[in-house]
């Protein structure tokens, strides 16, 4: 917030490099960010020029144009500009769901087309789920099969975050030995997109999810990702990386948060005092202050895990429940410091509270990420 200074949310990676995306949210993102939040937009030149700015390749190898940094950097990258705008955060997620997918299983072939693009701006969106299936990926209806030296591809992605502006779709779809990854060029014949009656949300909105329709798609053999048969297992190890992301973007929410209900309570007079010095308030945001700073420790510790393969889901799955319920937490905290101001439309808390209880369902819902942890603890528990 304009005034307020940072000195309670140091960097957790080099000042320079987090300060440079500080000063891009301030002067590009935060201007829009309720105009992309109400009218529900993709915001493509955002997205583009945080390509020019090194954002969108952050720990990409530079041989593809990336910066080769640590998941640190992509994490703070993702703090800071969910602080002026999670709409725009979500969809550098998608970028990296993408990329992720492509680094870590694609072919040489792959990597070489596809990669260096990220960093001229390519925008990516990435197709799992199915109106029958939602989050159990095991079985799909969309179809791939291999017909010589191609694979045709029919059926249909539902609700797909970024896929209004995506270049290209990494999508799933079941082959004969089982769920597999492509990537799909969205000029590709067959590729269609539609605004679905039940596609907008209200949270996270960075243009309406759509559904992609795919009609006898042909794709070269070099498209399949990875092993064919083994896309559930790719796309869990996918989301673990961008979990840990998702988490950071709701550390940004719950700062945005606190630093514009502190404005207000710093400058609102009640019953001849400043709202901030009453003890009450204070307690309010120093309970708040305690919660975000947890939640910091808790995303950074889980983007060193990804940076030394430790103990990924665990970390990944920590990171994303605590911090998107703190960030719902200190959203509805900050409404009700502000009073009858924090319940405004043209105010900003509304919008921080519905990104952030959207975060609890998107990208793994808390109940999932329970049951990921449960595992993890009966697993140690056999071990006592």
């Amino acid at each position: 917030m304009d005034g307020l200074p940072n000195a309670l949310w140091q960097p957790a990676v080099e000042a320079e490099f987090v300060n440079e995306v500080r000063r891009f949210v301030k002067e590009h993102i935060a201007p829009q960010a309720h105009e992309i939040d109400a009218k529900d937009l993709y915001p493509v030149e955002i997205v583009r020029d945080l390509a020019k700015l090194g954002c969108n390749a952050i720990s990409l190898p530079k041989k593809f144009g990336g910066r080769a940094l640590g998941y640190a950097h992509s994490v703070a990258a993702c703090e800071e500009v969910g602080y002026g705008s999670a709409a725009v955060a979500i969809s550098l997620i998608t970028i990296f769901q993408a990329q992720t997918m492509l680094s870590t299983f694609g072919s040489e072939s792959l990597k070489e087309r596809y990669l260096p693009r990220f960093a001229e701006g390519l925008i990516a969106s990435y197709a799992l789920t199915e109106a029958s299936h939602g989050s159990d990926i095991r079985t799909l209806d969309t179809k791939a099969k291999r017909d010589g030296d191609f694979w045709v591809m029919n059926g249909e992605k539902s609700f797909i975050t970024s896929g209004s502006r995506a270049d290209i779709f990494v999508i799933l779809a079941q082959t004969d030995v089982g769920v597999s990854v492509f990537v799909v060029p969205r000029e590709s014949a067959g590729v269609s997109t539609y605004i679905g009656e039940n596609s907008a949300t209200f949270g996270l909105r960075n243009g309406p999810h759509v559904n992609v329709r795919l009609q006898d798609v042909r794709l070269p053999l070099d498209h399949l990702i990875g092993q064919e048969g083994k896309g559930v297992r790719q796309a869990v190890t996918t989301l673990d990386y961008s979990r840990t992301l998702a988490a950071g973007i709701s550390v940004g929410i719950a700062r945005a948060a606190f630093d514009a209900a502190l404005a207000f309570a710093r400058d609102r007079t009640a019953f001849d005092q400043k709202v901030v010095n009453f003890q009450g308030i204070q307690w309010y945001f120093a309970d708040m202050l305690a919660k975000i700073d947890a939640a910091r420790l808790l995303v950074y510790d889980a983007a060193r895990a990804l940076d030394h393969h430790e103990d990924v889901i665990r970390r990944a799955s920590a990171a994303k429940l605590f911090c998107s319920e703190v960030a719902t937490e200190v959203a509805a905290r900050c409404i009700q410091i502000c009073g009858a101001y924090g319940t405004m439309v043209n105010a900003p808390f509304n919008r921080f509270m519905r990104d952030a209880k959207t975060y609890e369902i998107g990208g793994g819902s808390s109940e999932v990420l329970k049951n990921a942890l449960a595992k993890r603890i009966i697993s140690y528990a056999a071990d006592l």
